[in-house]
């Protein structure tokens, strides 16, 4: 079945809770640090609340009922920015549908999300180097250039 992409609602927020806790997980093991204090419970209300505000926007990536994965925007302002702009404060594939085109097919809806937006470009900061150089290389691949220390950008 192929991937949809879809904005999340509500309902999804125990969906969503779960795979950012997976993201957090897999950086802590990786880079062998407790960098993140996770509480599924309170993220699912932070997610229900900011969804419900429309503060935070959350893409999905379906495959029937299961959820591949997921990509979160929000909006910031800045003067070097130029005005409104977007972040990428997390993007997570299942590790069963990585090198599927799933994270390509988040990627390029957030970036129509952006556009009907206004927002000038898209941010994103990957998680620590060397560990995820391939999650550098694939932010790279969407168009994303290194604009200093591990923070990139994507003009639209």
């Amino acid at each position: 079945m192929p991937i949809h992409i879809a904005t999340a609602e509500l309902s999804d927020a125990p969906a969503i809770a779960r795979l950012v806790g997976d993201l957090l997980q897999e950086i802590m093991a990786s880079i062998k640090t407790r960098s993140f204090v996770f509480s599924l419970a309170e993220t699912e209300a932070r997610t229900l609340s900011w969804l419900g505000d429309g503060s935070y926007t959350v893409l999905l990536a379906r495959d029937g009922g299961y959820v591949a994965g997921l990509l979160a925007l929000s909006e910031c302002r800045a003067l070097y920015a130029e005005g409104r702009f977007g972040i990428i404060p997390e993007l997570y594939v299942c590790p069963d549908r990585r090198s599927q085109g799933v994270g390509q097919e988040l990627v390029t809806e957030a970036k129509r999300v952006a556009r009907s937006k206004g927002w000038a470009r898209l941010e994103v900061t990957t998680p620590p180097l060397p560990q995820f150089d391939r999650t550098l290389a694939f932010y790279e691949r969407q168009g994303f250039s290194i604009s200093g220390g591990r923070k990139m950008k994507l003009s639209l």
